[in-house]
């Protein structure tokens, strides 16, 4: 029998707007992701000479976020040199993997302590810096798709069309993000799983920056199309040209982590175990729709777990669009009350290798405050795939 994975603690940053001026576009996210790992072993009072491994999520693995990120951090927080690091990019979705492939480690026996982690700072480093300048696609993928795929915000568009949302739909959504999130954050939800940051000039950021309570439909409906282009229009002549900027998530600066152990070991160092791993899937989409696998992610994971929608108590589906979990809701059937209850990337932020254990940390903190049991989370990504994962509140 495999042993069981537990999560200890989930910990965050305050999200930071991801563009000069952002309150944390002073730190470097090696800095930044320190900081929360440090937190994260004094709050449970761990020996980070414990720890067997930490793998880290970063989408933007280029300058300061380059050399693996991961291990500079960990010996920036002071970990014993004996601890390794590593860092990984399934887009969107790496630090959601990372998490994955820690808590695999457990339940086959090779680990017994693993941080997962993630940090990007999109201020610092911008989207796209990867690739140098240089096209990322060779020339088989030319030839696969000769026409040449889309960005993410066309994908948006793809399946705003697909599925008919339109643009009211859209914006009321974007709204109603940063309305729970802002009633979250006014309850003091948050506090339980975010570190104040230390910034160059002494002061502390607390909050996350990315919250605009005063958002309503009307003024979203004023923003103009992000992604819409002449070219663009020409090549999909059927699109409404419906995703803007108030209805996507903003660029991010972030960092987060998570202490995940064997229950056993969880036992000897007298730690309570606040959930534990279930179940993991990973899935390929359409690389033009792209945000889609959410869906079928979902399918696989709950067929697996022998559960059903109705079954789970809440579900973090990432809001990298608004498009996303509205298509998601349209395919699943699931509740709407339960889907982010405490509002999603378009209001909290989307730091790409650091939100998927920042959706964990948030799903986790609301099944605790509303006594739920099942929590799932599914994050579409880059190229068409998805990560879901399923916990149990202990």
């Amino acid at each position: 029998m495999s042993n069981e994975a537990v999560i200890i603690d989930v910990l965050r940053t305050p999200s930071g707007r991801g563009k000069p001026g952002g309150a944390l576009d002073g730190i470097h996210p090696a800095d930044l992701l320190a900081t929360v790992l440090h937190e994260l072993v004094n709050r449970n009072n761990l020996d980070p000479a414990l720890i067997d491994d930490v793998i880290g999520g970063c989408v933007s693995q280029a300058g300061e976020q380059g050399n693996n990120v991961t291990r500079t951090a960990l010996l920036s927080a002071g970990f014993p040199h004996t601890v390794p690091g590593t860092t990984i990019d399934r887009q969107c979705g790496s630090s959601q993997q990372a998490a994955t492939f820690a808590a695999q480690a457990v339940m086959s026996g090779n680990a017994d302590v693993v941080i997962a982690c993630g940090v990007e700072s999109m201020s610092r480093v911008p989207l796209g810096s990867t690739a140098g300048g240089q096209d990322p696609f060779g020339t088989l993928m030319h030839e696969r798709y000769p026409d040449g795929l889309v960005n993410q915000g066309v994908s948006a568009e793809l399946i705003n069309q697909k599925w008919n949302l339109g643009r009211d739909a859209l914006d009321n959504y974007a709204a109603r993000s940063h309305r729970l999130a802002a009633a979250a954050a006014e309850r003091g939800d948050f506090g339980g799983e975010i570190v104040a940051v230390t910034r160059p000039d002494g002061s502390v950021f607390s909050e996350d920056e990315t919250i605009r309570p005063g958002t309503s439909h009307a003024r979203l409906a004023g923003l103009r199309p992000a992604y819409r282009t002449d070219a663009l229009a020409a090549r999909f002549p059927k699109l409404g040209w419906h995703v803007t900027a108030g209805n996507s998530s903003p660029l991010t600066d972030g960092a987060s982590a998570t202490l995940i152990m064997s229950a056993k070991r969880a036992a000897q160092l007298g730690l309570n175990p606040r959930a534990r791993f279930h179940s993991f899937t990973v899935v390929g989409s359409d690389p033009m729709l792209m945000l889609t696998g959410v869906i079928p992610a979902t399918q696989r994971i709950l067929a697996r777990a022998g559960l059903g929608i109705d079954d789970i108590d809440a579900y973090e589906i990432n809001e990298a669009f608004a498009s996303v979990p509205l298509a998601w809701l349209r395919e699943t059937g699931a509740d709407p009350d339960c889907l982010n209850p405490r509002g999603g990337a378009i209001a909290l932020g989307h730091a790409l290798g650091s939100s998927g254990t920042r959706l964990l940390g948030t799903l986790l903190n609301h099944l605790e405050m509303t006594g739920g049991r099942w929590g799932l989370q599914a994050m579409c990504e880059g190229g068409g795939m998805a990560n879901a994962t399923l916990i149990e509140r202990l």
